[in-house]
């Protein structure tokens, strides 16, 4: 309430822009934020760095290489948040707002990814090929969940990851910096228009499918619509599973004698060898959904059980030519697909789908790394994280991969994998309570008329889908079968973490988020088409709301329908 006062009390909003309605932005009005004065803001500590009038046809470099030509905007970044810590502080937030000069009266949110520790670019991607929310008229705000990858970085502590050994930092990075930055950007909003925005959007994916899910479950009256894809809800459960994996290939590298290194863990499976994997896929599961087409609609019937008989058949066998399967390597990818466990047997995490995309350089990336590229992600990034980040206390590691592969294969799942959920006197919350966020009880968000839109790749190597629709299950249990009504999981065949793989990968969420939002649609299903990498350049499959499937029909054309599983 104070925040709403204060927006609509703004003397400097009055002054720029008219009390009753909003009008175009220019270079002058832009310039004219930087002397918005801190004690106004609803943060604490506002800084204003820069506020630049940027040119209809202004090109910025962006993660993916250069952006299209941008419409005119008003270029906003900032600070707030300021405070010591414990170790490789201060920290602060640090933002990015792009207000365009024809706005579309929507405020887009731009999620974060991996570790964060990056301000973001503010434009709104929203997947491959489709227009980023500012060229669609978005205000749209980027941050970098409260740390900095260039300041707050100390070597003898993960380096950048160094923010998981603060308390707020980490808290911060979980979810507590997401709500004072979209106060902050309302605000700011409010300020350069002189209004609210009508409509309030999310969009992210990993990391930033993970910030939807806080929005959702923590701050349910912020946004209409929240786009969460692949979303990192389970991210300490998902770091478990990043170790054991590791441990299970370096299993096959010990079984053949070779030496546990970094670059040895990229020749535990070969390319060659996980085409045979999936290749075997398609002979023993392409058809579940009704048709042979080298895509597995049927999300999760493609079972262990199935698979580990026909992956048997294709060991190597005395005198053997050609690809063919090792017996360790084979009982490795029984235990990396079942999900990590304990001595009891208990679930650690989520098992994971077998799928037509495990033998893509978006899968071996970050499995065992890729033999003329990067080491494992799972070492360099999971490894580090769970370290430093997912466990109480967490532990010290320099920044060396060799070191962090040693402790990952020191991890005991029967006494280590708890840490995930421990506090100390330093660490009140756990990380998991800071970090995880998986709740099925989405009431709050309901009931104000949030729509959340769930699209996740079946080959994701990052977080398991399967995961996605067993919360999506308890969802829908909770509100008594109605979970649909507000909350749709997109399964997208084939896809790797966030695109990529043989999958029809290009389609536009956030088109359909705002059709369900702004119109009443409600998706039952998404056009996606396949890109040019994949086997079948623009082949055309629309993504099915589960638990339907994609079914041919007569005419050639497939169409969404509920079948029953096997």
């Amino acid at each position: 309430m104070r925040n709403t006062l204060l927006l609509a009390s703004a003397p400097f909003a009055l002054l720029l822009l008219g009390a009753n309605q909003p009008a175009g932005l220019d270079a002058a009005k832009c310039g004219a934020l930087a002397a918005i004065a801190p004690g106004d803001a609803p943060v604490s500590g506002l800084k204003i760095l820069s506020a630049n009038w940027r040119e209809a046809g202004t090109v910025v470099d962006t993660r993916g290489g250069k952006s299209p030509p941008l419409p005119a905007h008003c270029d906003v970044t900032g600070t707030y948040g300021e405070h010591a810590a414990r170790f490789g502080g201060p920290y602060h937030t640090s933002f990015h707002l792009r207000l365009p000069a024809q706005w579309n009266l929507r405020y887009f949110f731009q999620g974060g990814g991996g570790s964060n520790g990056v301000i973001g670019d503010a434009l709104g991607s929203n997947g491959p090929g489709n227009e980023s929310a500012l060229e669609r008229g978005y205000a749209v705000i980027s941050q970098d969940s409260g740390h900095d990858n260039a300041i707050n970085n100390l070597p003898s502590h993960g380096g950048d990851l160094v923010f998981g050994h603060d308390p707020q930092a980490r808290a911060n990075y979980g979810h507590t910096s997401l709500k004072p930055s979209y106060d902050l950007g309302r605000f700011l909003i409010r300020a350069a228009y002189g209004r609210d925005p009508q409509t309030k959007i999310f969009w992210g994916c990993s990391k930033g499918g993970q910030e939807g899910m806080a929005f959702a479950q923590r701050y349910p009256d912020a946004f209409d619509g929240i786009v969460a894809a692949a979303p990192g809800f389970s991210l300490p459960r998902a770091a478990l599973a990043e170790a054991w994996d590791v441990q299970q290939f370096v299993s096959v590298l010990r079984a053949t004698g070779k030496s546990v290194t970094l670059g040895n863990l990229k020749t535990a499976i070969t390319a060659e060898q996980m085409t045979l994997v999936t290749d075997t896929v398609l002979e023993t599961c392409d058809g579940d959904d009704g048709s042979k087409d080298g895509i597995l609609g049927a999300v999760g019937q493609c079972t262990t059980a199935r698979m580990l008989p026909a992956l048997k058949r294709k060991i190597c066998r005395g005198g053997s030519t050609g690809t063919c399967l090792t017996a360790p390597q084979v009982a490795a990818l029984a235990n990396i697909m079942d999900g990590p466990r304990d001595r009891t047997g208990k679930q650690l995490y989520a098992p994971w789908a077998w799928d037509t995309g495990l033998a893509e350089p978006g899968w071996r990336v970050w499995k065992v790394g890729l033999e003329q590229g990067p080491p494992a992600l799972n070492v360099m990034l999971g490894g580090g994280s769970l370290a430093a980040v997912f466990t109480t206390p967490p532990t010290a590691l320099a920044p060396d991969p060799a070191q962090i592969l040693a402790w990952q294969l020191a991890f005991d799942f029967n006494t280590d994998a708890a840490k995930i959920y421990a506090t100390n006197a330093d660490f009140q919350t756990s990380a998991w309570q800071d970090i995880g966020m998986r709740s099925p009880d989405l009431t709050a968000f309901h009931a104000h008329g949030g729509r959340l839109i769930v699209p996740h790749g079946v080959s994701d190597p990052v977080f398991s889908v399967l995961d996605t629709i067993s919360w999506w299950k308890e969802v829908n249990q909770r509100t008594k079968g109605r979970a649909a009504d507000f909350a749709r999981v997109f399964p997208v065949p084939g896809m790797n973490h966030c695109f990529g793989g043989p999958a029809t990968d290009r389609f536009d969420s956030l088109t359909a988020l705002e059709n369900w939002v702004v119109k009443g649609e409600a998706p039952a299903e998404i056009k996606a088409s396949a890109g040019p990498e994949t086997p079948w350049p623009g082949r055309e499959r629309p993504l099915c709301a589960y638990p339907s499937v994609a079914m041919a029909m007569p005419d050639g054309k497939f169409r969404c329908q509920t079948r029953r599983g096997r």
